[in-house]
């Protein structure tokens, strides 16, 4: 069957930017669900561009098959302040004739769900779209592609004012979705869980990987590796990023045995997991016994109650995710945290040594006047960041601001580099507790890593309010919800327990085994003696695999010692193929077996 969409050799670039992509050849199939990564600025959104031949590339061709309908979701668009929330969903006031809306959701009860699950259920598809804010026009917009049939959606940045219940449902709805997947985003469980395939946009380039995030990470870490020229820095931290995978949630280490160990093998001198015992003697060092004290605490925002007669404490080291839907509060809590408000009644106390920074969502005003380096070196030119201390140079580095960049004016930087400017200011201020609102908006995968890399041993208290599942899990040790009771609930099993919460659960529970499958199959009851007798075929099969890899080995050392003999380099090389045939083979039955018996 042809591909949907081929790039045949293209190259595009800017007079003021230069080349972006260089004689790129892709191919999209019908099945596919690909995520795009790579920097902010790498070229990803003109690879989108033309793809859907918006753009047309400077030299090459791209080519679409027949009566192929693309639907698109952009950073930014326009619809008409007077059209109402029906006009967008199923009118033609935001997509062309061509797309009609699938039959499940072709009614207003249709609607109504997608845009309950999109995390708005006050919205009324009479209410006009002009006063609503952006982000739930986006949202809007984004349900107008969803009930419609396309042969290929395209989405960039799609999690963007999505909380985390948001987001889990998107991903189950594009997981049941027939058709291909273009994604771009840089939320890596989002990636992780809906995407079948990786595009690196880099080096004016486009490299393609199987898998999402993990498998991309570990790919490219390895790629870096034998390209023995990669920077130690980066390579340190791919390592430590994939070290962190393998000890993340069981979803994430579901993999074959022979997999793992090379894994293993990459990352074997990885540093340990985060030691939370000395973090918290350390913060407490830093910041005594008492942090926050919440004492039958009533707030308000308006006239919406968020805490009602609350008692909650906040101590040394506490590494703390706060979980809740858009409009529950978070935000008005963390500037209540801030220092910024008051709460409405009780007694709130913040210990005397503590140092807050707050990371607002709104980019404060920062000095244009300024060069970049010089806005850091005004907090201060040295910068001690639990046991490592960096110069202002060395901090811009970590959040991705190389030499080229150090000089550049403030006012010149995009709003992605204004976002890490101003993150960057406030670790300099050396804080001891912080308070993120949305930390991960507007950055990188590769800013991310960093980012996560200096908050994984930072010795002090930590507040986040996250929808990015990926960083939540990574930094934070507890979790806590606003459900809209007036409460503060202490979730011990994290995000999972705040889903089954909201109950969203029954919609949104996919394993990372069917997140690769375009459906999932239907499950079956194994009995107790067919799982033992699985498990025993399992364990049979990675020896089998492990053999072989050996003879793998040692067939590639006959070949380099025999490089002179034609004949037996011919009669050695049939016999690698066919151990790599079988070993392929192999793996493919441990694959299904794992399926089958994970499905159980």
């Amino acid at each position: 069957m042809a591909n949907l969409v081929n790039l045949d050799r293209v190259s595009k670039g800017y007079g003021a930017v230069g080349a972006l992509l260089t004689n790129v050849s892709l191919g999209l199939e019908d099945t596919d669900r690909i995520g795009v990564v790579g920097l902010n600025g790498a070229g990803k959104s003109t690879l989108l561009r033309m793809l859907t031949k918006q753009e047309e590339p400077d030299e090459g061709r791209v080519t679409h098959r027949r009566d192929l309908r693309v639907a698109t979701l952009p950073q930014t668009f326009q619809l008409s302040a007077e059209a109402s929330v029906r006009d967008v969903v199923l009118g033609t006031a935001w997509l062309d004739e061509g797309f009609g809306a699938e039959h499940e959701w072709a009614g207003d009860a249709g609607v109504r769900a997608v845009l309950d699950g999109l995390g708005m259920p006050h919205l009324g598809l009479d209410q006009p779209v002009g006063p609503m804010s952006g982000g739930e026009r986006r949202r809007v917009a984004l349900a107008a592609l969803l009930i419609r049939t396309s042969d290929l959606l395209i989405l960039d940045e799609p999690t963007n004012h999505l909380d985390v219940a948001g987001v889990n449902w998107l991903a189950a709805h594009l997981l049941k979705r027939r058709g291909a997947l273009i994604v771009v985003t840089h939320d890596r469980w989002f990636l992780d869980e809906v995407c079948t395939a990786t595009w690196e946009v880099a080096d004016q380039t486009v490299r393609a990987y199987e898998g999402g995030y993990a498998a991309w990470t570990l790919a490219r870490a390895e790629r870096e590796r034998v390209a023995a020229a990669t920077e130690a820095r980066r390579q340190n931290l791919l390592r430590k990023e994939i070290a962190w995978l393998r000890r993340g949630p069981p979803a994430r280490t579901s993999k074959p045995q022979f997999r793992i160990d090379a894994a293993n093998a990459l990352i074997a001198d990885v540093p340990p997991a985060r030691d939370s015992v000395s973090l918290t003697r350390l913060a407490t060092s830093r910041l005594g016994k008492q942090v926050y004290d919440l004492e039958n605490v009533t707030l308000h925002a308006g006239p919406k109650t968020i805490l009602d007669d609350v008692t909650w404490r906040i101590g040394p080291g506490d590494r703390i995710a706060l979980l809740g839907a858009n409009g529950a509060g978070k935000t008005t809590l963390l500037r209540l945290l801030a220092g910024i408000t008051s709460p409405t009644s009780g007694t709130f106390r913040r210990g005397q040594t503590v140092k807050a920074a707050f990371l607002s969502q709104e980019l404060h005003e920062l000095p244009g006047h300024l060069r970049l380096l010089e806005a850091v070196e005004e907090v201060a030119r040295r910068v001690q960041l639990g046991d490592r201390e960096l110069s202002a140079s060395q901090l811009a580095e970590v959040f991705g601001f190389t030499d080229r960049r150090l000089w550049t004016p403030v006012s010149d930087l995009s709003g992605g580099e204004r976002r890490r400017l101003q993150l960057l200011r406030l670790l300099a201020g050396e804080p001891n507790l912080l308070l993120l609102d949305e930390p991960t908006n507007d950055l990188d995968t590769d800013t991310l890593a960093s980012l996560e890399d200096l908050l994984d041993t930072w010795p002090g208290t930590l507040i986040v309010a996250s929808h990015d599942r990926y960083l939540v899990e990574r930094v934070t040790d507890t979790a806590y919800g606003l459900l809209g009771d007036g409460a503060i609930t202490h979730l011990v099993g994290g995000i999972d327990e705040y889903l089954q919460r909201i109950g969203s659960v029954q919609t949104a529970t996919i394993s990372s085994t069917t997140s690769t499958k375009t459906a999932a199959a239907p499950s079956s009851t194994l009995s107790a003696a067919d799982a033992r007798a699985g498990k025993k075929e399992l364990g049979k099969l990675e020896r089998t695999v492990a053999r072989l890899e050996q003879k793998s080995a040692q067939l590639h050392e006959q070949l380099a010692a025999n490089a002179t003999d034609y004949a037996k380099i011919s009669e050695l090389d049939a016999q690698l193929k066919a151990v790599q045939a079988e070993m392929a083979e192999a793996e493919e039955a441990w694959l299904e077996l794992a399926d089958k018996l994970g499905d159980a």
